[in-house]
């Protein structure tokens, strides 16, 4: 069994045949999803897949930082009115994301540390979106100091410098896509890294892996990612299922 542990599948890419992409997941040998939160807009679309699959989907809450904008204390306020009325598996998907647009750098940090206070206080881990802004993202961990602090470091894309520092803090590193790709460099830094420390993703519609590159994702594919990650670690594809099921189910509580 695949447990896909980051997967939009509440958005509108999958508005015509969500059913069928969630049969094609299960038939691949993914039964459980975990969908990260991205803003309010998207509450609701989260909420009602839960209450479809009630076995299968597991959710997170957060505010996504390309969603930082000048509503962000609004944002906020949302997500702790959720994390107070619903049961969520993680805060998330929360971090920073300087790749677009550094204006809102400083709202990024302080909404990011904000959410992390409200995994701590409500007992949960924390799954950190972070693009170009491996420096920031640290600075923000640091300044925690809190052994309850766990979670999953999404889309990792760091060197095995970073990666370690990822798991000094109590953090998974999500595989995903990129591990396929030929100039990625994560097969490389995974190379260095314990698989007691994977978790598996696709991040669908996002960062379809090889060969589906470029079009649209989907949480069938995660098949492809644990093949490529069973040839890094030189076993099996069913004992790379099994790890990272464990580690997501350990993390998750799932």
């Amino acid at each position: 069994m695949l447990i896909d542990t980051h997967t939009h599948l509440y958005v509108k890419e999958f508005d015509a045949d969500r059913t069928e992409v969630i049969t094609r997941a299960k038939k691949a040998g993914v039964m459980q999803f975990v969908l990260p939160a991205i803003d309010s807009e998207t509450s609701e679309a989260m909420h009602a897949l839960k209450r479809d699959y009630p076995n299968n989907i597991h959710l997170m809450m957060g505010l996504h930082p390309t969603h930082v904008g000048d509503n962000v204390a609004e944002e906020l306020a949302n997500v702790y009115a959720q994390l107070q009325q619903h049961h969520f598996v993680a805060v998330g998907e929360i971090g920073m994301d300087l790749y677009w647009d550094k204006t809102y750098l400083k709202a990024q940090q302080e909404a990011f540390a904000q959410q992390i206070a409200w995994a701590l206080e409500f007992d949960l881990p924390i799954v950190i979106h972070c693009r170009e802004a491996f420096d920031e993202v640290f600075e923000v961990l640091e300044g925690v100091n809190n052994s309850k602090l766990r979670g999953v470091f999404h889309c990792f894309t760091g060197n095995a410098t970073q990666a370690q520092r990822a798991i000094n803090f109590n953090m998974y590193l999500g595989v995903g896509g990129v591990v396929t790709f030929k100039n990625g460099g994560l097969a490389e830094t995974l190379s260095h890294i314990p698989l007691s420390s994977v978790v598996l993703e696709t991040d669908a519609p996002y960062l379809a892996p090889v060969p589906y590159r470029g079009k649209r994702n989907e949480p069938s594919f995660l098949k492809l990612i644990a093949a490529k990650v069973a040839a890094v670690y030189g076993i099996s594809v069913q004992e790379i299922s099994e790890i990272t099921a464990q580690n997501a189910k350990k993390l998750f509580g799932i």
